[in-house]
């Protein structure tokens, strides 16, 4: 006598580990990666207790000065490398074409002459930029 055949039957369940190593592999490239987005090149801020910026408005174009008086831009091909003062104007200035909302911020190093900042600020005035921001850090009681 023949034996009865039996079917086999798909199951019907997923997977779940390889989606689980997927996720743990995504993790740690963020964690990694996560410190290394910082804004432009390294300024020491000064201290102020000043609002945060609405997380809803657009990116926004920082420009950094250091102490030296070199300008940096976030938005430019190369944002670790300094600009002169007309290809600072014209990088703003074309940014703010494409998005004429987008908020314009600007980062002075405290140990740096005060001349600096207003020299970037002059500039950002010429191209017609009326709105400027000042970035700070929060100082000691506002840190959380």
């Amino acid at each position: 006598m023949s034996e009865p055949v039996r079917k086999r039957r798909a199951k019907a369940e997923i997977n779940v580990v390889p989606y689980i190593d997927v996720m743990l592999v995504l993790l740690i490239i963020f964690m990694v990666t996560a410190p290394l987005l910082k804004q432009g090149v390294e300024v020491d801020l000064p201290q102020a207790p000043a609002r945060a910026l609405d997380v809803k408005a657009p990116e926004p174009v920082v420009i950094s000065v250091d102490r030296e008086g070199r300008y940096f831009v976030n938005i430019a091909a190369n944002p670790d490398a300094p600009l002169d003062g007309d290809a600072l104007v014209a990088a703003v200035s074309a940014a703010l074409k494409k998005q004429p909302k987008r908020p314009v911020m600007l980062r002075g190093d405290r140990n740096g002459p005060y001349q600096h900042v207003i020299s970037a600020l002059v500039k950002l005035q010429a191209a017609g930029i009326d709105k400027v921001g000042l970035v700070t850090e929060p100082t000691e009681g506002e840190r959380s």
